[in-house]
């Protein structure tokens, strides 16, 4: 497993299981934001690099969304770190319990347990508002909660899987339920115009205002389709 410094106050844990899996580590005045737990084995990691690193104790854990692979090491850290308070967008939280199956799948599966994730707060017209040093914005499509987290001062967007990424480039995720409405969130970038993306599965991404025409024009035939598996 290996951790990367992203900017002054972010790392990437990051692993391999058939494809790339990263996760982030955010350092905050009173310890660490954990953005997505990835899968079950990378508990280890996450905990040793928050102690190798000197910016623990880890405060709370932000979800993109409640897929597998994105939430899989967050009963392990609660071992490691009981009452830590885990959240994630209000509209994911049935999906990623087993209250409802996600999308395009038959059946529903529990990823967490119920009563676990915490809504992220929000304020007036459902604005997520800030948490820690990030600033969530919800992109559905991916998922029906998907959100993405922007550091402002680092100027670092974390996008869990609003894209792919290979070689800086954008890729459309895999298993977007909602082809249309991922495309039509990606337009996020457009609005914060980052200076660096990071995905979980891929590598970073620079200044992806900057790529997100491309990536338009070469994934037009989703837009106006509507939900699909």
């Amino acid at each position: 497993m290996n951790v990367t410094r992203v900017s002054e106050h972010i790392w990437s844990v990051h692993t391999w299981l058939v494809f790339p899996i990263t996760v982030w580590l955010v350092k905050e005045e009173d310890g660490v934001t954990l953005v997505d737990a990835g899968i079950p084995k990378m508990a280890k990691g996450i905990n040793a690099a928050i102690r190798s690193l000197g910016i623990g104790p880890l405060k709370r854990i932000v979800l993109t969304h409640g897929h597998s692979d994105h939430v899989g090491a967050v009963k392990r850290l609660l071992q490691e770190w009981p009452g830590v308070p885990v959240y994630a967008h209000r509209l994911e939280i049935p999906f990623a319990t087993g209250e409802a199956p996600y999308p395009g799948r038959r059946k529903a599966a529990q990823y967490l347990p119920g009563g676990l994730p915490r809504p992220l707060p929000e304020g007036a017209g459902g604005r997520l508002e800030p948490i820690g040093g990030l600033n969530p914005y919800w992109t559905p499509g991916h998922a029906p909660g998907h959100v993405v987290y922007h550091h402002v001062q680092d100027d670092v967007l974390l996008a869990g899987d609003l894209f792919n990424a290979k070689r800086g480039r954008l890729h459309f995720p895999l298993f977007t339920f909602d082809k249309a409405q991922a495309l039509e969130s990606s337009l996020i970038v457009r609005e914060l115009k980052p200076a660096h993306m990071e995905v979980c599965h891929g590598g970073p991404v620079r200044r992806p205002a900057d790529r997100l025409d491309d990536y338009l024009r070469a994934h037009a035939r989703h837009a106006g389709a509507g939900a699909q598996a």
